[in-house]
């Protein structure tokens, strides 16, 4: 079993980079959508669709531009009255649900033998969240505790890295400070996470992907090799007591 997380900011090809590996990697890949927006995942429970179907709805009345997820509009300081505090736990529940819902997906593609590809990942996309306002209303910092401590951890990941300058001139989304301050973000995370790759994604996309795909597929070689070897020694303990 092995998984790969593909994170990185706006603009850094993650998806672009997703896409090409389950049509021309060398080993068998599925690709999972892992990010907050339910829009873009091909595989989403029907809360989440409900849910992001009357925030459009919502966002059309009031003339916002909604990111396609649940998030909250207000601060996470704003006072809330009951129905606040009821909607923020129907939504911390619904989001876990999501989570998990994926998760168990994954373990799916895995068990049958394929590399499983992340596009984005729930740790980092929430750890990142509200990085400008540091203090979080309790149903967030109860679903990072959660996310960080609870939830399972992809076996590689790889992060996509670029200047602020590079990010803002492929897609022009959000500011230049807010672009570096996410990447400064991704790279102190990156400081404390286990098989953490950064790769230069400034480069000709057909030299990054040469890389990213080389890692992957000896990463997926390496855990296929230790499974057997583990599977094997549990055979010759078994056997032992049969003797």
């Amino acid at each position: 079993m092995f998984s790969i997380a593909l994170i990185g900011p706006d603009g850094a090809g993650k998806t672009t980079m997703t896409a090409r590996l389950q049509q021309s990697s060398a080993i068998p890949v599925k690709c999972l959508y892992m990010g907050i927006n339910i829009e873009a995942s091909d595989h989403a429970l029907p809360t989440s669709r409900l849910v992001a179907y009357f925030k459009r709805r919502q966002n059309g009345e009031t003339g916002m531009y909604g990111r396609g997820d649940d998030s909250p509009r207000e601060g996470g300081t704003a006072k809330r009255g009951l129905g606040g505090w009821l909607w923020a736990a129907g939504r911390l529940l619904n989001r876990l649900l999501e989570e998990w819902y994926r998760q168990f997906l994954s373990w799916g593609y895995q068990i049958r033998g394929y590399a499983v590809v992340y596009d984005r990942h729930f740790l980092y996309d929430f750890t990142l969240d509200g990085i400008e306002d540091e203090k979080q209303s309790a149903d967030k910092r109860i679903h990072r505790q959660l996310l960080e401590n609870c939830y399972p951890r992809p076996h590689l990941t790889i992060y996509l890295d670029a200047p602020a300058e590079v990010l803002f001139a492929r897609k022009g989304e959000k500011t230049l400070r807010e672009l570096e301050r996410r990447r400064q973000a991704f790279l102190r995370l990156g400081h404390r996470a286990k098989n953490f790759v950064r790769i230069d994604a400034t480069r000709p996309f057909e030299v990054v992907y040469a890389e990213v795909s080389s890692l992957i597929e000896q990463g997926y070689r390496s855990r296929q090799v230790n499974t057997g070897r583990g599977l094997r020694f549990q055979l010759q303990r078994l056997g032992r007591l049969f003797n």
